[in-house]
Formats: structure tokens, sequence, C-alpha cells
């Protein structure tokens, strides 16, 4: 499919006084050349020791943004994931500091991936495991109505770094507009990721992103929403999962219980040193609620999926 553009201008934060890069009618497609989430600090040959040089500055680029014309403040954005080109390569690390484990995993570690960029088949982790690939894109989003420059690291109102791993082909995707032209951009793409990217980084792979943009004039929206255009765990589900759990009145201790009995047993019964699992564990196992309402305590599982090491 023919696109009327391809963005390569990136940017750092989110800006509403940032001057679009193209301006484009309700019903356009474009396409993005997305880098990776390092801005390209990391490539195929990096070692451990350049994830201690990272320059948080220059993290989670996205690129754009690009303007709507006609968008309006209590409007809603509507983006179709047209399609994704992968680039092969991508990378997951344990940056110091970050992550839901920080606690445990206090050192830099780093697993560069090479992945077949068409077939898109299961990727190799090691000799331990092959992860099913399933491209997304972790930062996308429109510019805040606040003014100034704001982080482009947590997500908000208006979308951003939501790591929402079925915002993939065929999804789409509502965003708040919040100021004229929306101002919309997108990066962190990643190959592939479980719910909760838990170590704080996926399978972030640059990649190129094709997207259609339309209007749905004057329907307010509290917060991003999204449509899937069929089954979301298909490429996982086929064997079945191994469910460890974590219960207790706050959900994030809870989680990280569960995460790391997940981890202790990649560890015990098949070898893994604790590090690895806990990248392996944030590119493909989903952290999910079970349950909120039997107060005091509430019960996070973490389902890592079987097919993975068969």
């Amino acid at each position: 499919m023919a696109h009327r553009h391809t963005i390569h201008a990136q940017h750092y934060g989110w800006d509403n006084s940032l001057e679009p890069v193209v301006r484009i009618a309700p019903g356009e497609s474009l396409e993005f050349e997305v880098t990776d989430a390092s801005g390209g600090q990391l490539s195929r040959a990096s070692a451990v020791e350049d994830v201690g040089r990272l320059d948080f500055a220059r993290v989670n680029p996205v690129a754009g943004p690009v303007y709507v014309d006609g968008a309006e403040p209590g409007d809603i954005l509507r983006v179709t994931v047209l399609s994704f080109a992968p680039s092969g390569w991508g990378w997951t690390a344990n940056i110091p500091g970050f992550g839901l484990l920080a606690e445990d995993f206090k050192e830099p570690a780093l697993h560069l991936w090479s992945y077949d960029s068409q077939a898109l088949t299961a990727a190799a982790f090691g000799s331990w495991a092959r992860v099913p690939l399933k491209p997304f894109a972790g930062t996308i989003g429109v510019a805040p109505a606040e003014p100034g420059c704001h982080s482009v690291v947590p997500p908000r109102r208006v979308g951003g770094n939501m790591d929402l791993r079925d915002i993939a082909c065929g999804s789409e995707l509502h965003l708040p507009v919040e100021v004229a032209g929306a101002l919309f951009s997108v990066g962190d793409t990643h190959a592939a990721q479980g719910d909760g990217e838990v170590c704080g980084t996926a399978l972030e792979s640059p990649m190129r992103v094709a997207l259609r943009f339309d209007l749905m004039k004057q329907t307010p929206l509290a917060f991003p929403r999204l449509l899937t255009s069929g089954p979301v765990t298909r490429h996982l589900d086929q064997r079945g999962y191994r469910v460890t759990t974590g219960i207790g009145p706050d959900l994030m201790e809870a989680a990280r219980a569960a995460l790391r009995s997940a981890i202790d047993w990649l560890t015990r019964e098949r070898g893994m040193p604790a590090i690895d699992a806990y990248l392996l564990c944030s590119v493909c196992g989903d952290l999910r609620i079970s349950e909120i309402v039997d107060m005091p305590n509430w019960t996070v599982s973490f389902y890592f999926p079987r097919l993975v090491l068969d």
C-alpha cells in the first residue's frame, strides 16, 4: 500500500508547541520510520557496558508530530494500525533502577535478538527458549493540553507509553484530542512483549509502521480505548501456561511476588540464570489482576506460556 509520506523526524517529549512535520486530512495514511527505545544508542554490536552509558535524555523518541486537519479538543482521533515492517533485530535489557524487580536485579544486563523480519517466526532466546513475535507500537499518542515539554516515559490520558501489546496490526486505537490538530506521534516499537513488561524493556526493535487516521467529532473520551481485530493471545495459547500467584493487600507487592515465583521456577527447573529468566518473563509472560474485590487481599497472577520452552 502506498502512503502519502514516510515520517523520519523524531522528538523526545510531548509538547503542543512543536511544529508538525506534516499536515494530513482525515482518512489519509502515513508510514513512520520508528527508532528503537534507546534512540539508536544500542545496536546489533552493543555490549552490556553500553546499557550503563545510556543517555536518558535520548531514550524513547517518537516520530512526528502529525497535524490532522479538523481535529479539535473534544474529538477522538481514530488510529488504525495497517502494517509493521520489522527490522529483524532488537534488544532486551535490565536497566538498573528500572523495572518491577529493580531491588532484586541491580546490575545491567543485555540480550540481543535476531529474528526473521519477513516470516516473523519465533525468535531464539539463547538455548533456553523461542519467543513468538507480535509487533506493536509501545508509545502512541497525541499532545496534551498542558503547556511545556512532558516526558515520554510515563503514559498519559492522551496515550503515550502505554506498552499495550494489542495495539497490533488490524487494531483501532481511539485517542482523546486535547489540542488543535491532535499532534500525533508514535515510537517504542516492540517485536514481542508480555503484559506488564516487567523488567522495563521488551523485545525493543526498530521498524516501520503504517497508520490511518480518522476523526470522530465531538465525542468526549476520558482515556484511550482499543478495538482489536481478533484474538489477542493465540500466538501464545497453544500449549497452556505455567501460572504463579501473589496475594496480599498491595497490588504492586502481589505482582512482585507472582513474578519472583515464576523466576524461581525457571531457575530451579530449567537451570536458567535469574537475570535471564527476568528478561524472558518481560518479553513473553503476562501479569494479570485475577481478583480485586475480596478485601483485604487481592490476587495477581503471572502467566508464563509453556510453548516458549517446548
